[in-house]
Parts: C-alpha cells; structure tokens; sequence
C-alpha cells in the first residue's frame, strides 16, 4: 500500500494519542494537518508559530519516535505556518522559521530537524588552511530590525545600528556600544545588524558570538598551545558582534587578547559590535586601555520602553504568532507590564498557553490572572530614593542628612551604604546613583561600594548594618 501524507500522519498521531494527555492531544495535536509526503519529509500544517515553538519545546522526542516508526531513521518534518489571524491592515503571511540548513531559510515551507539543539560555535581556528573555510555567522535571522520595534526607548540605538548595517566599518560608530537593562532587546539588536550586513553584503563575514563562549574558546586555545591560531580566526572577521562584553571582567587574559584583535580590525576598518548590561563607565575590574576603546564609537543606551512602544511591542508579537486580542486586554498588558520587553512577551505566551490548553477565550479575566501570577514572581526593582529612606530610618536620620557634605564617619557610612545597595538593587548608572545622593560623582560610588565590600569582610557591627539593611530592602 502506497503511503500518503494523511496515512503516515494518521498512525503517528494514534501513537502519539497513546502517549500524552487527552487534553495535550487534544490542544496540540488535533488542529495539524497533513499536507504532503516527499520521500522521506512529511509536511504539516500548523495554525502559529507559537504552535510551532510549544511543538519544538514539549513534543520534539515524541515527534521524532512516531515519525522514524513511520519512515525510518532518515525521516524528516517540515513544518508550515499558516498565518490566518491578522491585526491592522497587514495581509496573512507564512512565517520564516530558521533550521540548521541555512539555506532554506528564505523557503516558505522549512525543514527542521528532528534533533532538538542549538548550535554551537566549534573552534574553527583549528582548521588548516582557515582563509578557505566558511564560517557560519551564528545569527538567529527572527532577531531582524523588521521586528525590533521604535520608540524612543530605543531610538538611538536602533538608528546607530541601521547605519552601521547600512556601511559596516564606515561609519563613526566604531565600535557600536548597546548597552541597557535585562531584557530591553541587546541581543535582538547585535543579531539585527548582522543579519541586516549579511543581506546588504553576503561576501563579508559577520559572526556573533558570547563573550563567555569566546573566553571559552580562549582558554581552550591556551591549553592546545594555539593561541596565535585564535587570534589569526579573529583577526580575518568583517564585522563582530560580542554579546555581554563585561563578562570579560576580571579576565585579564581575555582581555589582553581581545585588545590585539579589537586593535587590528578597527585599523583595518572592519566593524566591531559589542553588547553590555552596563555603560562603559560602570564597567568594573576590565582594562583602561581596552574601556577608551570603547568610548571611541557610540555607545547607544537602551531605555525601558514607553506605554506605545509597549502597545505596538505586543500586537507585533501577537500578528507573528498568528492571534488576535480585545484591544482593552492589549491596553490592560502595556499598563501593568513595564519591566521589560522580555516580560511582557512572556506574559503574552503564559496568556496564549492558557487560553489554548483550556479551550477559553482570552478574557480580562484571565489576563489579570496571568499578570498577577507573573507579577508577583518577578523580581521588582527597588527606586533609589526608597533605599534612601529605608537607610536614613535605620540610622535615625533624615534624607537631607544623608546627602549632605558633612564628614562625620557614621554619616559617611549610611551615604555609602545607600549607594551600595542602589548599584544592587537598580539598574541604574554608578553616575545616576551619585547625582541622586548628594549629587557625588560616578568615582565617590565606585569608592563606596568597595569600601562597603570591605568593611562588611573585616567589622562585624558593619556586616550587621549590611545584613539587616539588605533584610529590609528585600521584604
């Protein structure tokens, strides 16, 4: 008997029913369809691509055991997502998902394989002969400037990388610092100008990479005794995009090779691209030589972004996972979400989820809920002028006092305890939380967290100050 599509599709379904939920089958399983069987490569249809990701996620292993029984050892699925949902005026479009063959990523129907792993960036330096030797850039193509929304949160940043996208190496943004908060888009960014470079000019070579991979790599090279070899790799890049450059922090071998590479690539106008939590300024136990470095571009900050930037973040998500919202429940996220872009869109997805598994609709009802619940086990960031007041009532003074000039020591002390707690416990800068005490500048804070750091290891009354302030600010 000849298999189909609807055949193949049909007995792995009836396996996979055996072997989860009724409920799971019901929600992720039941609305796929068959569409057509090439040799070995069954397609599927499925309604989103948050359909897609919860597939990849949850059932990859499942999906892999039902197919090979069906097809053999070689089999493989292709998934398409039909985009039937739209918000505005913007037509239905088929979704481009990425695989490990990159060269169907402009297909519309892709193939992903049936081995659930991320890639990893070898060691190509190893390779003899390395000028020959294609380098895969490691940039996830979803991270495009297309989908990285404007707002004034982010508009410098977002403007300097297209210019830069636009003429890698040519520009004054050489390097191109992005720095800002946990989940305000960094990453998103770097990845965007590198996938932008590689459609305006497929001939360089853009790689991406962690700062922890490339201490990794690093290390690795010192062991094998090829550390000219690494450098060598590095030195023949177009363009690098270094994610979370301070994590280079305290790694003074790192940084001394990092130096020679960043040093030839800038002479030799080729473009460099770095990430960071942090503005160079703030940058602690990384090298002077290598932090002027950094000032010699743009360093473009990423701010939290506004109420419109939030409500346009959230339709541009809910428009790729192919679902539409009320307008109230879209406005009712943008109030109550304001963190971060990272936790805004896993509300959305905690609320898709919901909605999916219990065959409801999304309410208001439900969006409370779902804010509530994350709300609650999200991590709130403690104001400065709250750490202030806290530390000033512990100390039995008032605020003014604590940011006046006076000298005397147990003044001083509760002055350096604010500031260490508001680099712990705030995003903001070292030179943000001076000028909001007392108006001292980013030195007398980096002093008094040191000093902090310090006393709390030699005075045990200090450690007590330290311990109990630390109790009252996390409550």
């Amino acid at each position: 008997m000849t298999k189909t599509a609807e055949s193949v599709w049909g007995n792995c379904l009836t396996f996979i029913e055996d072997n989860i939920s009724s409920q799971a089958y019901k929600t992720w399983f039941e609305p796929i369809k068959a569409v057509k069987l090439n040799d070995n490569a069954l397609s599927i249809q499925v309604p989103s691509k948050f359909f897609y990701e919860w597939l990849e996620e949850h059932y990859v292993k499942l999906l892999k055991v039902s197919l090979t029984r069906e097809l053999g050892t070689k089999a493989k699925l292709v998934y398409i997502i039909k985009m039937e949902n739209t918000y505005g005026n913007k037509q239905p479009f088929t979704e481009k998902i990425p695989s490990a063959n990159r060269s169907q990523m402009r297909d519309q129907e892709v193939s992903v394989p049936l081995k659930h792993k991320s890639p990893e960036l070898k060691n190509p330096f190893v390779i003899p002969g390395i000028r020959n030797v294609k380098i895969e850039s490691q940039l996830n193509p979803n991270y495009s400037f297309e989908n990285f929304l404007e707002g004034d949160s982010n508009r410098l940043a977002r403007s300097a990388g297209y210019a830069v996208a636009n003429k890698p190496g040519g520009t004054s943004f050489n390097p191109l610092l992005i720095f800002g908060g946990v989940g305000l888009g960094k990453t998103h960014l770097g990845h965007a100008i590198g996938v932008e470079i590689k459609e305006k000019y497929p001939e360089k070579t853009v790689l991406y990479i962690s700062a922890e991979k490339f201490t990794q790599q690093y290390i690795e090279s010192v062991k094998k005794n090829n550390r000219n070899d690494f450098i060598h790799f590095y030195q023949i890049i177009d363009v690098l995009i270094v994610d979370d450059i301070q994590l280079l922090s305290g790694k003074a071998g790192t940084q001394d090779v990092f130096f020679h590479i960043f040093n030839h690539l800038h002479q030799n106008g080729k473009q460099v691209i770095l990430t960071s939590d942090k503005a160079p300024v703030d940058m602690m136990d990384i090298e002077q030589r290598l932090l002027s470095r950094f000032k010699w571009g743009l360093s473009a900050e990423l701010n939290h972004p506004d109420y419109d930037t939030r409500i346009a973040i959230i339709k541009n998500k809910l428009y790729r996972d192919g679902v539409e919202m009320p307008e109230d429940i879209i406005e009712f996220l943008a109030n109550n979400i304001k963190t971060n872009i990272r936790e805004l869109e896993g509300a959305i997805i905690s609320l898709i989820a919901h909605s999916s598994f219990n065959r409801k609709e999304i309410t208001i009802d439900l969006a409370k809920k779902i804010v509530d619940n994350y709300v609650k086990h999200t991590k709130r960031e403690v104001s400065i002028d709250y750490i202030q007041k806290v530390v000033s009532e512990y100390f039995q003074m008032d605020v003014d006092t604590l940011q006046s000039k006076t000298r005397k020591r147990h003044i001083v002390q509760a002055r350096q305890l604010a500031m260490f707690f508001a680099k712990k416990f705030t995003k903001a800068s070292l030179a943000s939380i001076g000028s909001q005490i007392g108006q001292r500048d980013h030195a007398t804070v980096l002093h008094a967290c040191k000093t902090v750091d310090n006393l709390s290891s030699t005075d045990k009354q200090f450690r007590k100050y330290v311990d109990d302030l630390n109790k009252k600010l996390t409550l």
